[in-house]
């Protein structure tokens, strides 16, 4: 499972250090900054946050500085400024983080101001029904929501659609914002944002103010969010890692169900599973419950014939699924840290008791899963579907073609819950999963996706589902006989598509419309059309766009089956973008957060996943929520200054709001091979473009094809 990383703060260099004088006898060094604070954009009226991570011998005092100038009360890791004003604009700030051995300090970094954040048009709507209460979307992971009825590919625009709103939180947000509408709260009704963080924290945010409701903290008494456990993968804390998952009919108000690792002042680990009050977070009766877990087995850390779960060894990372009163969890390990297996557990969201546990891999090691924050899947029959990652596998079946003694490592895997226990009733593993498994090219990266059930030319019925990892084929299984092993071929899959991802996964996919998006390192976000019950092997659209790891996990907004946007988020080690596609032609891009300039800027972050509900589009950062939705006309109107730049084929046809040509200039001769909706961006083996600036509140008056190649404006 080695790369598995999860999610990091983005980092740069520069930054000064200074060293205390101690006695020669000292072993204390300075601190060391692993993640400068980085430019932060806001509108005015919004707050901005920064942040840093550091190393070193505790206690670490931290002192943050405005334009050189230390500000009262600021002394933590993170600093978020009170409501910014345009005087506020390119304000430099700084850390300086001190403790026995020395100090040092960080980077500065700059916030820029712009004018008052946008709103969105539309008032607020407390009567909404979008809910979206689990990782992408649904049970299956589908990644789509059919009931956005604001978003549309008319209105999705640099001029009429950008970043509306920033909610600030402590610590990483790597879970996937969840959304519940017409909630009560506080003796009134509110859409709301909820929110979870790698520091144990739990938001509740009005989704149409973005006022925060309520603020809670999970950890025990005298602890703390865990440590990174010598790993990058999760860093500088592990807290909340996972997507939560909702019941509305759970307690008096509805219920969060979360997985949270804490340690206390001894060093003693905990992994608990806390149910929230949605209207007032609250823990719910019995809550929370501690994780602990044994399983036949004499595999790693095993004891007298049992393998026992280690919290220290363990992260939830995979999505909660919540099924038929049961809450399920799965288990990945900190990097490829020894011992670890495969545990998957079931407990009861009335009792939070524990019901079933299995674990894939208990005579043997690795088997752990995480599918970069993926989560578990199910179908209508209540079986729950997964990768697995590389780990032990018994090539040695029995006379039902198991593997003997129940290693499934590098396996697709399907779990039955028959009589609330959990079983393994069918799976898949390729004829060389295990050479897959010692070269780390495993399944276990990716997500799985469940299909909606298919119809082939003569009616028959076909229940498939759908998982990639790290050897770029895509295995479509039959969920009625997955095919097992065979150690000669791979011949008893329903489909395996070979050279069409390119790259690895680590990501999910999404489902549309008879249609799977993917998006590989590295790559095009492509569109694989289903037809006659088969995924066909060539992509019908891909994006001009190529994104480098992670990859993306697109989601989809649509109403019904029009009006199908693609929403995925492009990872670039620093700012992150948002992009829109046409759902039907990926070629076509709505919309990216770059067009804008600095106006609609956001942080990245690793495995994120966009949710999109009742007309906004919620991005995790390293320090809270980007939201995205419609910009009010006054609001766009005040833009209008700001010129959108794009570099355009000679042949092209641009789709945009409608605008005139301010100037041209000719690229020399550069050969391109795809548009780039976000700087100049050439390639090879393809035709002359020309750079063309549009100011977009006017009206187009000529024809991109009439441009002459040697035309040079200003």
């Amino acid at each position: 499972m080695s790369c598995h990383g999860n999610s990091s703060a983005s980092s740069s260099s520069g930054g000064t250090t200074t060293t205390a004088v101690s006695a020669p006898t000292s072993t204390v060094s300075a601190p060391t900054i692993t993640s400068q604070p980085s430019g932060q954009s806001v509108a005015a009226g919004q707050s901005a946050t920064f942040a840093v991570i550091a190393t070193g011998q505790p206690p670490l005092a931290y002192r943050w500085q405005k334009n050189g100038t230390t500000i009262a009360g600021a002394t933590s890791s993170s600093y978020a400024t009170p409501a910014t004003t345009t005087a506020d604009n390119v304000s430099m700030f700084q850390v300086v983080i001190s403790n026995s051995g020395g100090s040092v300090t960080s980077a500065s970094a700059t916030l820029t101001v712009t004018s008052p954040a946008p709103t969105n048009p539309a008032p607020p709507s407390p009567t909404a029904t979008v809910n979206v209460l689990t990782y992408h979307n649904d049970n299956g992971r589908t990644g789509q929501n059919l009931n956005e009825t604001i978003l549309e590919p008319a209105n999705v625009n640099p001029l009429q659609f950008g970043k509306v709103g920033f909610l600030p939180v402590s610590g990483l947000v790597d879970a996937e914002p969840l959304y519940v509408s017409n909630l009560t709260v506080g003796g009134a009704n509110h859409n709301v944002t909820f929110v979870v963080t790698e520091e144990d924290l739990v938001y509740a945010f009005d989704a149409d103010t973005f006022a925060q409701l309520w603020q809670t903290s999970v950890l025990g008494s005298n602890e703390t969010p865990s440590d990174d456990r010598a790993c990058s993968q999760i860093t500088p804390t592990i807290g909340i890692t996972s997507t939560p998952a909702i019941d509305l009919t759970a307690g008096p108000h509805g219920t969060i169900f979360l997985v949270a690792m804490s340690k206390d002042s001894n060093g003693k680990y905990y992994q608990r599973l806390h149910a929230l009050d949605l209207s007032t977070g609250a823990e719910q009766s019995g809550s929370p419950t501690t994780i602990a877990a044994t399983y036949p087995g004499s595999g790693g850390n095993s004891v007298n014939g049992q393998v026992i779960f280690d919290p220290a060894q363990y992260a939830e990372r995979s999505g909660l699924l919540l099924l038929n009163g049961m809450i399920y969890l799965a288990w990945t390990s900190h990097c490829d840290t020894a011992p670890y297996t495969g545990w998957i557990m079931g407990y009861s969201e009335s009792s939070l008791t524990q019901g079933g546990v299995i674990n894939v891999t208990p005579n043997g090691s690795e088997g752990s899963i995480w599918m970069s924050g993926g989560g578990l899947a199910t179908d209508a029959s209540g079986n729950i579907y997964f990768l697995d990652a590389n780990g032990t596998f018994d090539a040695t079946l029995n006379a039902s073609g198991l593997p003997v003694n129940g290693d499934y490592g590098n396996s697709f895997i399907k779990l039955s819950t028959a009589g609330s226990t959990l079983s393994v009733s069918d799976y898949f593993a390729m004829h060389n999963t295990v050479s897959e498994s010692d070269s780390d090219g495993d399944l276990g990266s990716g997500g799985v996706l469940v299909l909606p059930d298919l119809f082939d030319n003569t009616g028959q019925v076909w229940h498939l589902a759908v998982g990639a990892g790290k050897d770029a084929n895509i295995y479509v299984v039959n969920r009625d006989s997955m095919g097992k092993f065979n150690p000669n071929s791979d011949g008893a899959i329903y489909q395996e598509i070979t050279n069409v991802l390119g790259e690895t996964i680590f990501a999910s996919p999404a489902y549309f419309n008879n249609t799977i998006y993917y998006g590989a390192v590295g790559q095009n976000l492509i569109a694989l059309q289903i037809s006659n019950a088969q995924i066909m092997v060539s992509p019908t659209s891909h994006t001009s766009t190529f994104f480098i790891y992670p990859g993306t996990t697109p989601s989809i907004s649509a109403n019904g089956t029009s009006s199908g946007i693609v929403w995925a988020v492009q990872n670039n080690g620093g700012p992150g973008i948002l992009h829109a596609y046409d759902a039907s032609n990926l070629s076509i891009e709505l919309y990216n957060s770059d067009q804008a300039g600095t106006r609609d800027q956001f942080a990245d972050n690793k495995f994120i996943t966009p949710m999109i509900a009742n007309g906004k589009v919620y991005v995790g950062t390293p320090t809270g929520v980007a939201i995205f939705g419609q910009l009010n006309p006054a609001a766009a109107q005040t833009r209008t200054s700001m010129p959108y730049r794009w570099h355009v084929s000679e042949t092209f046809a641009l789709v945009m709001p409608p605008c005139t040509i301010y100037s041209t200039t000719s690229l020399r001769g550069s050969i391109c091979t795809r548009f780039s909706a976000h700087g100049s961006r050439c390639w090879k083996d393809r035709p002359r473009i020309v750079s063309v600036r549009f100011w977009p509140w006017m009206a187009l008056t000529e024809n991109l094809t009439q441009i002459p190649s040697n035309d040079s404006g200003k």
